[in-house]
């Protein structure tokens, strides 16, 4: 499998762990994103999140900027969001037709019940619309401290059966994962996908620079562990919430733990947490360090 596809650094041994990076986006951080584009590197992956209280069109206008800005966009599919097939359909045009997408990254999102017809983004990967209009990579969701409904085996079983109908649809499967601040957890379950023969390329996802308070709502908000040793461990104490907090002792481990012969190509995909230029500025300052 050529790594290329997914993103060109991936070819090569990684010089640090900002090689290939990407970043995640709302469609409502547009003035954002452009105030961080400066900063960010040409070509680098930025992800349009689906979330609720956003609009169709705002997606779809965020992703067009991505793209006339010089980045790659991948855009979100939430499954039990979305209305119905032909909402799907047109949302697919209109990304491919107006913003060039050919990436996707499907959830099956947080609504307990599905909105329209699609339940998990296994239904969304077998209506044979991401290859009716071009798509060819989808990413599919990781998750290294667990899942609140789903015990390790089944998320294994889901992975698998995901990445099979993505190939079988002649597309590239990408893993992307949900942030997390464990770095052993990251490293033993990256480990783990390689023992099961799992070859799929995959972004760890790790928070940007941002306020603690912040960092630690977001992580409650999507059922990451946030336990003392861990927090401790990336450099928060639970009983000072003052200041804010970046990613450096989780990369730093990260790259002394992860190598190519046991854990394949992995890059990072952060989360900024809607502070995009913090988190480029971050990135460029971790390069130029290492």
């Amino acid at each position: 499998m050529s790594y290329a596809s997914i993103h060109p650094d991936w070819e090569k041994p990684r010089r640090n762990m900002a090689d290939g990076y990407s970043l995640e986006m709302t469609a409502k951080e547009i003035e954002g994103l452009r105030e961080a584009a400066p900063l960010i590197r040409p070509g680098t992956q930025i992800a349009v999140t689906f979330l609720p209280g956003e609009e169709i069109e705002q997606r779809v206008e965020a992703a067009v900027l991505v793209r006339e800005l010089g980045f790659e966009p991948i855009v979100h599919l939430s499954a039990r969001r979305i209305l119905s097939e032909e909402q799907l359909d047109k949302y697919l045009e209109d990304i491919t037709t107006k913003a060039g997408v050919k990436r996707v990254f499907i959830i099956a999102g947080d609504p307990p019940e599905a909105e329209g017809p699609y339940s998990d983004s296994l239904q969304i990967i077998e209506t044979g619309l991401l290859q009716k209009h071009g798509i060819q990579i989808v990413g599919i969701g990781g998750h290294p401290e667990g899942h609140p409904n789903n015990t390790p085996e089944q998320l294994w079983d889901w992975m698998e059966r995901k990445i099979a109908a993505i190939r079988a649809g002649g597309m590239t499967p990408l893993v992307v994962t949900q942030f997390a601040f464990d770095d052993d957890a990251i490293v033993e379950w990256v480990g783990e996908m390689r023992k099961r023969g799992i070859d799929v390329p995959v972004r760890l996802g790790v928070p940007g620079p941002a306020g603690i308070k912040r960092l630690l709502g977001f992580a409650k908000r999507c059922g990451v562990g946030a336990s003392a040793s861990v927090m401790k461990k990336y450099g928060i104490s639970l009983t000072n919430l003052i200041g804010s907090a970046g990613p450096d002792k989780l990369v730093n481990s990260l790259d002394k733990k992860l190598n190519d012969e046991e854990h394949g190509r992995v890059r990072l995909h952060f989360y900024p947490f809607g502070a995009l230029t913090p988190s480029a500025e971050w990135i460029n300052q971790y390069d130029a360090k290492h």
